[in-house]
């Protein structure tokens, strides 16, 4: 049996079908039980923890659905002796909140993990790279909008990461041994410039879209204007401009632990071609 938080979202969806696929049984907790579930999931509030974890292998921790409850939950899940915790976290967890740009839009990365670690339960810490489908949420309107997509640090590259690797990841950690007590980091398969990810993005759509640089404090402006808190975008591009000295590396976790190379983002693209439209 096994319990999976955040059962709506981005990793919560494909996390259910892969377990669903291995014949797990699977229960998941969300805030709005009328939601769509892949078939076979029991949908479940955090209303009785003691009931929802009785019985439970394995918990996955989603630190944006759990931070609010984080500690009653994981007390729960020590006195129901669940077999074990996987908390998905962020390959920058290591870094100063302040240098984390997603925390400043609430999510709480650092101190999930360290709840999880130390909570005396048998654990694991799945930590990817950005998701590749942040570039949707940057670059939807502009593209809808034209050809050109506007934006700062064209030098930056990062390995973007598809959501049914991290998915994978997570779900092979629920149930592998040998994962246990680990911090796990895991990327795509190459790290791209912004120009690049562009480029195979106007592929997919059969469109020639190009990538225009422009200074980082007119980009500023027109993210905030869009509704971007200022302190979130501030930390985002701090980051860009930091990390074009000292990227984040490529891992070989996805492909060691799923037996197959990761995922390229034009995959990603592709699965999501009409999200663009």
């Amino acid at each position: 049996m096994y319990v999976v938080t955040g059962a709506t979202g981005v990793i919560g969806r494909p996390l259910i079908d892969t377990l669903l696929a291995s014949g797990a049984q699977v229960k998941a907790v969300t805030r709005q039980p009328t939601a769509s579930l892949p078939r076979g999931a029991r949908a479940v509030t955090s209303d009785d923890p003691d009931s929802v974890l009785q019985g439970v292998d394995s918990l996955f921790v989603h630190p944006r659905a759990t931070k609010d409850d984080l500690a009653r939950l994981l007390a729960h899940a020590a006195e129901q002796r669940v077999g074990r915790v996987v908390v998905m976290s962020a390959i920058n967890a290591d870094d100063e909140v302040s240098l984390q740009p997603s925390w400043f839009n609430g999510d709480r990365n650092t101190d999930v993990e360290r709840a999880v670690v130390n909570s005396g339960l048998p654990w694991v810490s799945v930590r990817p790279s950005s998701f590749a489908m942040n570039t949707l949420s940057m670059w939807s309107g502009q593209v809808t909008n034209g050809d050109t997509v506007f934006g700062p640090f064209a030098e930056f590259a990062e390995p973007l990461i598809h959501e049914r690797d991290v998915a994978g990841v997570i779900a092979q950690a629920m149930v592998d041994d040998s994962l246990l007590g680990r911090t796990i980091p895991i990327t795509g398969p190459e790290a791209l410039r912004m120009d690049q990810l562009v480029a195979i993005i106007g592929e997919a759509l059969d469109r020639p879209l190009g990538f225009r640089e422009v200074p980082s404090g007119v980009a500023a402006e027109g993210m905030i204007a869009h509704g971007l808190a200022k302190p979130f975008v501030d930390a985002l591009l701090a980051r860009y401009a930091r990390e074009i000295t000292r990227p984040i590396a490529v891992t070989s976790n996805v492909e060691d632990i799923l037996g197959r190379p990761a995922l390229p983002f034009a995959t990603w693209v592709a699965d999501h071609k009409d999200d663009w439209s």
